[in-house]
């Protein structure tokens, strides 16, 4: 028998719809034994797709998880596909083969290169918007442009191909400035710049030595918004727009927020930042953003992902992602009280509005452990220990990032971000002691973490208690 959410998208005043395709009342009966045997292909091989998997691995109506290219703890849930993530064609052409009833796609990169319109030009059924949508994190100078074009709140800003013109606006408006590479730079290409010293460098280092290469063609200079960081993800579905669980990243290298960017060295939620007094005000964003992509003709179907500063002002865009985020996935996919599959199907179906979303009430953190120099340079092929040590551990799971297994049987590094040692608790006190105590019983060469993943929390529910206390 089918979950109540499949019987309401098979009722009969409301025909099913998978990709394009419409599904008459007459072959109701055969989808929904077509539904109890989904076939499920995650697109990616970090630490996002292993929480991916782990969810829709849970739901009743799948027998059979694929993952390309996946990792060594992905290998553990699904059959792991040797296909990159852009290799676009290669993977529609498996989708078709292998009768994939949904596609869901993990990395940007993918997204970019037009993952999505291959597939639904083959009719294949895929979670993920359009290459076109995704330029909104594609492009940094296509999303500065459509956030000030459709009144968006967001940082002033302007945007240059040429070092001289960026340091002469740079000399004049003085530091601290935020300058941004516009392309695709794995979560790197983004300097906060405390001088014009500083800025001076980013800006040589993107468009005159290139480090980020065409991604720094041009950049985008803009003020640099003070106040607390919060990351909110929504499913969209074109019409409809459903805010997942906020989280908090944690972007920077070492503890305390310092050192260079990274990634993503940790997450928690629920997160304090986003709920007090400025939930409608997200809503808004969302639904503005909305607006503007139907405005402008843009189909976007999957996750919408804002990185917000909320100030004193109300909470304003710093970036958008066109994906779930890493880390950020990893500790809201284990707060869902809703099937993650059920959820991705109202998505390309059209029928979110339909769909409610249930949150479980305990907190979830996630610690990073990475490779030694990561974000620089970095060694792979280090042996990791005491991995089913702390995975006995209770409510604790390891989502493995840049891993693989050797000949020999043996979890090695094979990446910057090794492992996301995620725990849920009662609170998030609770939630980052079980996580700390997990990672300290994982071991291999080189291995760093922050050791202050969710502190600002802490802090918060501390002067609270000692508010209401006073």
């Amino acid at each position: 028998m089918l979950p109540q959410s499949s019987k309401k998208r098979n009722d009969k005043n409301h025909p099913l719809q998978l990709g394009p395709f419409r599904i008459d009342p007459i072959q109701k009966v055969h989808l929904e034994c077509k539904l109890l045997v989904m076939k499920i292909l995650v697109i990616g091989g970090g630490g996002r797709e292993h929480a991916l998997v782990w969810k829709l691995g849970q739901s009743q109506e799948v027998t059979k998880v694929f993952c390309a290219p996946g990792n060594a703890g992905i290998a553990k849930l699904a059959e792991c596909i040797p296909i990159w993530p852009t290799d676009t064609e290669e993977l529609a052409a498996f989708s078709a083969d292998r009768h994939i009833d949904l596609t869901v796609v993990g990395p940007e990169a993918a997204l970019c290169a037009g993952i999505a319109n291959v597939f639904r030009a083959r009719g294949l059924p895929i979670f993920g918007p359009s290459r076109q949508a995704a330029q909104l994190e594609g492009s940094k100078v296509f999303s500065k442009r459509f956030l000030l074009k459709h009144g968006i709140p967001t940082a002033d800003a302007e945007i240059f191909d040429d070092a001289r013109s960026a340091r002469q606006f740079v000399h004049t408006q003085g530091a601290p400035v935020v300058v941004k590479a516009d392309g695709l730079a794995s979560g790197k290409g983004v300097t906060i710049a405390r001088t014009v010293e500083e800025a001076d460098q980013a800006i040589s280092d993107m468009i005159e030595k290139r480090i980020f290469g065409a991604a720094g063609a041009q950049i985008v200079v803009e003020e640099c918004l003070s106040g607390e960081e919060a990351s909110v993800m929504a499913l969209v579905d074109g019409k409809t727009v459903k805010l997942l669980a906020p989280a908090q990243d944690h972007k920077r290298a070492l503890d305390g927020d310092c050192g260079p960017n990274t990634g993503g060295m940790g997450a928690y939620s629920p997160t304090p930042v986003a709920d007090i007094g400025f939930r409608g005000d997200i809503h808004e964003i969302f639904l503005r953003t909305l607006a503007g992509l139907q405005a402008e003709g843009i189909d976007f179907r999957g996750v919408l992902y804002a990185g917000l500063m909320v100030t004193d002002g109300g909470p304003k865009v710093l970036e958008f992602n066109c994906r779930f985020g890493d880390p950020e996935t990893q500790v809201i996919v284990p707060r869902m009280d809703f099937d993650l599959v059920e959820a991705a199907l109202a998505v390309t179906n059209g029928t979110l509005d339909r769909f409610e979303l249930k949150w479980k009430r305990e907190a979830a953190v996630c610690v990073v452990m990475a490779a030694g120099g990561y974000p620089g340079p970095y060694e792979r092929g280090k042996v990791i220990e005491g991995l089913k040590e702390a995975s006995k551990l209770a409510n604790v799971t390891v989502f493995h990032a840049g891993t693989r297994q050797t000949a020999e049987g043996q979890i090695v590094t094979d990446g910057g971000r090794v492992l996301g040692v995620t725990a849920l608790g009662e609170n998030v006190e609770d939630a980052v002691d079980r996580a700390y105590d997990a990672v300290k019983r994982i071991r291999f060469d080189g291995a760093h973490y922050r050791r202050d993943i969710a502190a600002r929390a802490l802090r918060l529910a501390s002067a609270r208690t000692t508010q209401g206390r006073t």
